[in-house]
């Protein structure tokens, strides 16, 4: 049996050449191949659910590194902060956990005041380019699943932004163990999510295989740090001040989208269009809470994450969608390597493709 496509997984001449990107270029690129023409269309396809599996995460272990997936994809999503990665053939790369999405457009508003720099700074306004996405084959609703949203922040609010610009990462999830949510208006999307192992079933190993190596390529597996936002737009001798944790959730006032074992990618379409009619005719909002108290406890299997003090600082909201090719196997989200301390960049694990410390 032939091994699936995986593409160009690992850091390429093309991620070090990254310089910014425009943000009308990359939508165009979302919006060149997706799956349906018209998504809910009659006579349109099946979207696809693409296989996340032990074997795709081992494939070149016996390499001893030179070779080894895996770690060549994680090396590259730390150290690649490319918006779009085309690969030599042009049909991009598999993702190893996260391969099935709905990509998301739209705006990043911050209107209460707040302590913090960047794009956390009370009045900050942004485009965003987002992808909401399971882990990690399963997509249906009543099944375990871990739900996530990622997000590339652009410092300006022109879509025809003529040169191009930098983004700014951030990454929430789900437990990563899964969860039982049936609607995407009731998931608490989280920098520092929980882990509970066990409810990954069969599912245990590959979960125990990213943990250990995102700790092996960077340093802290299950938080994303959120500095990356709050040093977007900022000047350069200003200090940098980023929130500890963040959690969006689904605004209150969206409807309820029915429907038995309904795929997440059909739920988040149906929040904006109605099946068949490629006008959008909705949107579909985030309320964006942080804070800095929390506390971790439990095990690396079983981890518990406690929260005082959330705080409404401002909005995401999305007025288009496509569930694409591109979406799935081209675009990109750099994850930011973890510093002892959020605001130093000096003090981060990875610099210039090397685990320093």
């Amino acid at each position: 049996m032939p091994e699936p496509f995986l593409g160009t997984e690992q850091l390429t001449d093309e991620d070090r050449a990254y310089r910014g990107s425009r943000f009308r270029e990359v939508v165009e690129a979302l919006f060149a191949n997706p799956y349906q023409k018209v998504w809910g269309g009659q006579g349109e396809a099946a979207l696809p659910v693409y296989e996340v599996t032990l074997g795709s995460l081992l494939r070149g272990l016996l390499s001893f590194g030179t070779g080894y997936v895996f770690r060549q994809a994680t090396e590259r999503a730390v150290d690649s902060s490319a918006d779009l990665r085309w690969g030599l053939d042009r049909k991009g790369f598999r993702r190893l956990l996260h391969p099935n999405g709905v990509c998301l457009i739209g705006r990043w508003r911050i209107a209460a005041d707040t302590p913090y720099s960047g794009y956390f700074a009370h009045g900050s306004e942004g485009l965003v380019v987002a992808r909401y996405s399971a882990c990690c084959t399963e997509t249906r609703r009543g099944r375990m699943r871990s739900l996530g949203l990622v997000g590339k922040l652009y410092p300006t609010i022109d879509p025809e932004h003529a040169a191009p610009l930098r983004t700014a990462s951030f990454i929430t999830q789900q437990d990563i163990g899964g969860e039982r949510t049936d609607f995407i208006n009731d998931s608490e999307l989280l920098n520092a999510p929980n882990t509970t192992a066990f409810r990954r079933g069969d599912g245990v190993p590959t979960l125990i295989a990213t943990g250990a190596m995102f700790k092996a390529v960077d340093a802290q597996p299950t938080i994303r740090q959120l500095y990356q936002v709050a040093e977007l737009g900022k000047p350069a001798g200003e200090p940098t001040r980023a929130p500890v944790f963040m959690r969006l959730l689904v605004a209150p006032g969206h409807p309820r989208i029915p429907g038995d074992a309904l795929d997440f990618r059909d739920e988040v379409m149906a929040q904006i269009f109605d099946r068949g009619d490629p006008a959008p005719k909705r949107t579909l909002t985030l309320t964006v809470e942080v804070t800095d108290e929390g506390e971790t406890t439990g095990t690396a299997l079983r981890q518990r994450r406690t929260f005082r003090n959330w705080r409404s600082i401002g909005t995401l909201t999305f007025d288009n969608a496509v569930v694409s090719y591109n979406g799935d196997c081209v675009l990109h989200f750099n994850h930011p390597t973890w510093r002892a301390d959020r605001n130093d960049p000096a003090t981060g694990t990875r610099i210039d493709g090397r685990k320093v410390r």
